[in-house]
């Protein structure tokens, strides 16, 4: 289809907007597929959703988190999962489909947000998906411990993670909600000189003995602001299969671990509540 045609298509659906809690929330049509759609809070792009098609994540960073829902567990295993954060339910969807069965909760805070998505991205039937409007913390305060196999904190404030949620006392909270043998995934943004992550990669190592990170090697060298997907266990990680799909990926990204991941870190402190501070925001014109 030439371009033209795929954009009258996209405006024929119509774009929905809608002020929410956090913003301005638009839901705009993708020119390129029938039945997907991209959430933007406050011009911010938050989550691609392809209704045709769950299992397809467009956002790298979403795609990284996908890798590990794949390699968490065996194939098709139903599991449990915590979402801190909502957003359009992009990853909720992608274990319901990928993981029939699977329980799963979601806190996001903003209520209105997530009647605009179930309005018009209705959840894939069968899945057992129960948001809470609750923060993050409030989250992991409630659910009983030991209950989650895996635990994805992706909270975004105005584009930037909040303080709060980038503690040494926060992963505490995530610990005591992990159940044996779970794991732990986390979206940072930042950019140069990566404060921010390199001290989200020194808490981490703090309370999990094995940790790994993946981004694209552009934001590891400081040289753009961008996304990095942290994962944390108590036991080894598929560190080889994780490497091999992140370096598959369409904007392929490295992965480092253990002494590699420990030079990166470059001796920066634990942040703690005391300490902790909201991501950086991103530049002027990061989104076009």
């Amino acid at each position: 289809m030439v371009a033209g045609r795929r954009a009258r298509r996209a405006a024929d659906r119509g774009q929905v907007t809608e002020t929410v809690e956090g913003g301005v929330a638009r839901l705009v049509p993708d020119p390129d597929r029938a039945d997907a759609w991209e959430l933007l809070l406050d011009g911010a792009p938050q989550s691609h959703v392809d209704l045709a098609d769950p299992t397809r994540l467009t956002f790298e960073y979403q795609r990284r988190l996908g890798h590990l829902v794949d390699l968490m567990a065996p194939a098709g295993r139903p599991v449990r999962v915590l979402h801190l954060g909502g957003g359009a339910l992009t990853l909720a969807r992608y274990v319901a489909v990928t993981r029939p069965r699977s329980s799963q909760q979601v806190a996001e805070p903003d209520a209105p947000l997530t009647a605009l998505v179930r309005r018009h991205l209705p959840l894939p039937d069968g899945a057992r998906v129960r948001v809470r409007a609750v923060d993050a913390r409030q989250a992991l305060a409630r659910v009983p411990p030991g209950w989650a196999d895996l635990v994805i904190t992706d909270v975004f404030a105005d584009a930037r993670t909040p303080a709060h949620c980038a503690s040494l006392e926060f992963l505490d909270a995530v610990r005591g909600a992990l159940a044996v043998g779970g794991w732990y995934a986390v979206n940072c943004t930042d950019g140069p000189p990566l404060a921010h992550l390199r001290g989200q990669v020194a808490t981490l190592r703090a309370r999990f003995p094995e940790v790994c990170l993946m981004a694209e090697p552009a934001v590891l060298r400081g040289r753009r602001f961008g996304n990095g997907v942290l994962c944390a266990a108590d036991h080894p990680l598929p560190v080889a299969e994780l490497t091999r799909r992140a370096a598959g990926d369409p904007f392929p990204a490295r992965l480092l671990t253990g002494r590699e991941l420990g030079d990166f870190t470059g001796g920066a402190a634990v942040v703690t509540d005391a300490t902790a501070r909201p991501s950086p925001p991103p530049p002027e014109g990061t989104f076009p």
